[in-house]
Order: structure tokens, then sequence, then C-alpha cells
């Protein structure tokens, strides 16, 4: 079973057409390989439960693409994708701005071998670590080495703050891609990520033409964060900081 290049090409098109992002034809084509091969080893593991073409080309590609428009890339940062998944926003983000450096995280090997074969295939440089995120933070290679840290993800932005901050070098950022409901959040999260050493910089509101909503949270890191953090997994989801 592949996937429909022509409708994925339309909806992608159109989706990044809605936000002002232009694409070529390399891109788009990197785009079709990245999907098919997500359909085709989603039917070995469970990678994402969307692989329709026009859902995978909105909701997960431009989607994606949007935090190049809460944040505007250089295109030479060093970017962490915490929790990267099936590689969102780490992989798109590489695609359109082939400068960047990325590295792609994840806990479970299964998808970081995933994540080496599309990095293969799209010839992307990309570094796939597999481990868990609160473990590879403490180490030197990764603590404060990044200038930007991304996550995807349905964690609290409380506990998603502690888990990518401590990979953020000062004067570097923390973009958040959440849900579009996000002021409570943000609230319970400020002691933390003052904590942390970050700061909300800005909020970014967005709706895809599937009427799919999402907000970008841009935090920059103006201190070091403590030793003691990040904390065990098991530690930051009994007793969040508040």
């Amino acid at each position: 079973m592949g996937i429909d290049r022509e409708i994925l090409t339309a909806e992608l098109k159109k989706g990044c057409e809605a936000f002002e992002i232009e694409l070529n034809d390399t891109q788009i084509e990197d785009f079709c390989k990245y999907a098919e091969i997500l359909v085709e080893w989603n039917e070995k593991m469970n990678l994402t439960a969307i692989t329709e073409p026009a859902a995978v080309a909105i909701k997960h590609f431009t989607d994606s693409l949007l935090f190049t428009k809460a944040f505007e890339l250089s295109g030479d940062e060093k970017i962490i994708d915490v929790g990267t998944g099936a590689g969102f926003p780490g992989i798109p983000l590489k695609i359109y701005k082939s400068g960047v450096e990325i590295t792609l995280l994840d806990s479970l090997n299964k998808r970081i071998n995933f994540l080496k074969e599309v990095s293969s295939q799209i010839g992307q440089d990309n570094e796939c670590i597999h481990a868990r995120a609160e473990e590879q933070g403490r180490k030197k290679e990764s603590r404060e080495q990044y200038d930007i840290a991304t996550a995807r993800a349905v964690a609290h932005l409380r506990e998603l703050s502690e888990y990518c901050l401590p990979f953020v070098k000062v004067g570097g950022y923390f973009v958040a891609l959440k849900g579009y409901e996000i002021e409570q959040e943000l609230d319970e999260a400020k002691k933390a990520i003052s904590l942390l050493g970050g700061e909300v910089e800005r909020v970014e509101k967005y709706i895809l033409p599937d009427e799919s909503r999402r907000s970008i949270v841009v935090i920059k890191k103006i201190s070091q964060t403590s030793t003691k953090y990040p904390r065990q997994s098991a530690k930051i989801a009994k007793a969040p900081i508040k």
C-alpha cells in the first residue's frame, strides 16, 4: 500500500500557500518519499494514526512547517527534536531549511531505525539518538548544546519544559508545538519555565486548512538550568514544578 502522491502534493501545496511557505520541486519530492516510507513502516509498527495523503500533508507536514512562521530560522541552527516520534517537526524543518543541523531524539529504538531510514533515503545527515530525554539532557555532549529544542508533544508544557530546556544554550530557544487553547497551561507552566532558565517570549496561533488548530510557544533561554534538572521521569510526572 503506497500513498497517492498527487493528492499529497496538491494538499501540501495548498497548505503551504495558505501560510506563504514556498516549496520547490525537490522539497516536494522529499516530502512524497517521506510519506511513502512513513506509510510503509506504519504497517509494521505504530508510528502514526494519520496515513491518508491529505491528512499527512496538512496534519504532519504543513503543521510542522508552521514552526518557521512562528520562529524565523536563519538556516544554520543546531536543533534537537525531543521525543520526535515519526520525525515531526525535525525532518520537515530540514527539508525546508537544509542548512540546519537536526538531532532526532526518541526513547524507542524501533522509531530510531525508522528515522535513520527516512534520513538516509532523503539525503539528510540527521543525528538519531536512542535515549530518554531526561537522561540525555544530563549528558555533557547534549546539555545546553543546542540553539533550539523543539517538541510536538501531548505532555503538559510544565513537564515538557523540564525535558527540553536543559538542552538549550543560554540565548537559545525552546519552541513548543501545542494545542490551540494554551492559556491555562501557560499559566500553570510559568513557574517551571522560569525555574529552568526560560522566559515566554510569545505565543503564535494558527488555523490549518482542515480547521486543525495549533499554538506555538516560543520560550527564550535566559539563564542556565540548575543541575538539579531534569529529574527522573517518574519524579517529573509525580511532582511537577508548581
